[in-house]
Parts: C-alpha cells; structure tokens; sequence
C-alpha cells in the first residue's frame, strides 16, 4: 500500500484548529462565571451579575444626579452638597451623587418627571409638585396652615400623610426626606403690606408651582412665574415688584440689594423634599440603601438646625442692610387663602375633606 502523503502546510492547518478550537472551549467556560461590573445606566443596569469570586454588593456602582435651585450661599445649597460628598464617601464610590444646583438641570416640574420616568436622578422640589400626581399633597403645604417646623414635621407621623405618601410611592416616587426647611415664605416688597388690599395692581414672582400662584392671587397680587435667577433682573426693570421666599433667600441670593421690606405673611412653609425613583432605590443594595437613607435624614436635621440657629442672624443682618419687617393682619390673609383651598377640590382634585382633615390635625397638636 502507498502511503499518504501529508504536508507541512496541512500539519500547520491541523494544530492551529485544534488550538483555536480549546480556546474557544475554555472561553466558554470562562464566560459561564465571568466578570461584569455593574454601573449605574439605570435601574435595570444597577442589580447585574456580580463577578466570580465577588459578591453583587461589591460589584454595584451607580451615578445619579441631584439638582435644585439654591445659591451656594444659601442653607439647602450647602446641605445638598455635603449629602452628596458624604454618601459618595462613606459608600466607597458604590453610590456616586453628582449635586447641580442653581437650576443648571431640570427644576420644578420637570425635575420630577425625571424621577417619574426612572432615571438616575434625586429631585430636590418643593412637597407641592407631588400635587400632580397626588393632589392632596398640593393642600399638605397649603398657604397659612402650619406655625412651626414641629408642626410640619408631626404631620408626617399622622395616617393622613401616611396614605397620601403611599400613593406616590405607589406611583414611583420614594421620599428620602422631606425635611429640608429653611424658614417660612413671607412677602418681600418695596411696598408697606399689611392687608390683601394693599397687594392690589402688585406683580410678585412665584415658582411655577399652581400652588403657588394661586396663593398669590388669592392674596391680592398678580402673579409671574418664572426662575429665581430671573427675579433680580425683573425686579429692577419693574417686570415684577418683589416676590414671595423666606429671609434666607432673601439675604442668601443677594435680593435685599432691590427690595427693602418684609411683609411678615409666614404663609408656607419654606421647605424641599427629596424624591427617587422607587425601581432605582430598590435595585440599590441594602448595606448602600442604609447609607444613603442614614445621609439624607441627618442632613435633613442639620439642615433644619443650621437654619434655625441662622434665622435671627439672618433677620438682624438683613436690617443692618437697610431692610426692613413688619407684622400683618394674619386673620385677613388667612381667610383670603381660604379660596385656595376650594380650588385645589374643583379644580386640582383634591379630596373634598382635605382642608377640614389637615385642620383638625393641627388642632389635635396644640392641643
């Protein structure tokens, strides 16, 4: 028999087969228990498989963004900006909170939509754009209902607020604190106020908040809403002739520089929440979710402490800047605002009691 005759060039073929033939074998198997590093696309991106030898918390990353409105001057500002540093500190990296205030992100409404749609985002907004999705929340920081902080923060301990904060977390918003206050709103002027007939023919600034806006006709002013960061320019080309906000802002965005009187109105409570996404809460791990929670409840009560110990110095400073602050017939504005409350039942659906059920709230905590 002759026997075959076999090639270099077939020999060379035969063995790089076979080698690249194992490696794809042992690649396999590789890929079975391979690595994947998770970061932080989404909530359906934040929870993938962890890598061999590593448990998912150790492979968990997650960017979001934080936006509000303050100035760096101003106490939400400064608290906001320790959270961030400080969650994204004590979770390693894990959990990385990028802070964008002033507005320089979406604000306001759409701020909130963000949180709505599932992004990687924490709202910093005012309780009353929950309104829109819940609308009782819009009559729980009403005009002229609460006289403290205390008071506020009780309210929340109540089933009345506990159902209403169930249906937005049914509805995708996770509430990380809702306690960053700074005061009360009152009315900054160049005008003596002292009634709802002395606001007559004035145009005042508001948030885009409904809410808002409403309260401020109801108390006898146009209103114009627009950004703070509009309203100092407004205010000197007469667009508007003051705004409402809290001493701090007053003093902390530089407006005592165009208005020089305080109307002492009180008439909400000047104070931020902070939203995510349920989904993006939830797919965080829990050893990071207890941080995060643990971050945003301590800064809400250093919030709170700062503010109050700065508001005499706040008020003191603002009067040796030439500012000046007077009292109002509160039973006046009390009942001017009393329309408010009809409006958000006809027309933001609100629950026909809402008002009544708050009151008696309030009445139980003074006793």
């Amino acid at each position: 028999m002759k026997k075959a005759r076999i090639s270099f060039r077939s020999l060379l073929k035969t063995a790089v087969s076979g080698v690249l033939g194992m490696a794809l074998i042992l690649g396999t198997m590789s890929g079975c228990g391979g690595s994947s590093t998770s970061t932080g696309g989404g909530a359906a991106s934040a929870g993938s498989s962890a890598a061999a030898g590593k448990s998912d918390d150790d492979n968990f990353h997650i960017t979001i963004k934080l936006s509000h409105v303050f100035q760096p001057q101003e106490q939400v500002y400064k608290t906001m900006e320790a959270i961030g540093k400080s969650v994204t500190e004590k979770t390693q990296g894990h959990i990385t909170i990028q802070v964008f205030g002033q507005g320089q992100l979406s604000v306001y409404n759409d701020s909130m939509e963000q949180v709505k749609r599932g992004a990687n985002w924490i709202a910093v907004e005012e309780p009353s754009y929950l309104g829109d999705y819940v609308p009782d929340f819009a009559a729980l920081v009403g005009p002229m209902l609460y006289q403290n902080n205390d008071e506020w923060e009780k309210m929340q301990d109540t089933d009345l607020y506990k159902e209403m904060q169930k249906k937005a977390e049914d509805l995708g918003f996770h509430f990380l604190s809702m306690n960053y206050e700074f005061g009360f709103r009152s009315l900054c002027t160049n005008k003596d106020v002292k009634t709802p007939d002395d606001l007559k023919g004035m145009k005042l600034r508001s948030t885009e908040s409904p809410l808002f806006v409403k309260t401020i006709e109801a108390m006898g002013a146009a209103a114009t809403p627009m950004a703070f960061t509009e309203c100092i320019s407004a205010i000197q080309t007469g667009t508007v002739n003051g705004f409402e906000g809290s001493e701090s802002t007053l003093l902390g965005t530089g407006a005592y520089e165009v208005v020089k009187k305080v109307a002492l109105t009180r008439h909400f409570i000047a104070t931020r929440g902070a939203f995510i996404n349920t989904k993006v809460y939830d797919s965080i791990p829990e050893k990071y979710r207890k941080i995060l929670d643990e971050e945003f409840a301590q800064g809400a009560k250093d919030c709170r402490a700062a503010s109050e110990k700065d508001e005499a110095g706040t008020v003191e400073k603002l009067k040796s800047l030439g500012v000046t602050f007077n009292d109002v017939d509160m039973d006046a504005f009390t009942k001017s605002c009393d329309k408010v409350y009809d409006w958000l039942v006809s027309d933001k659906k609100c629950s026909p009691d809402i008002h009544e059920r708050l009151l008696a709230e309030l009445k139980k905590m003074r006793g």
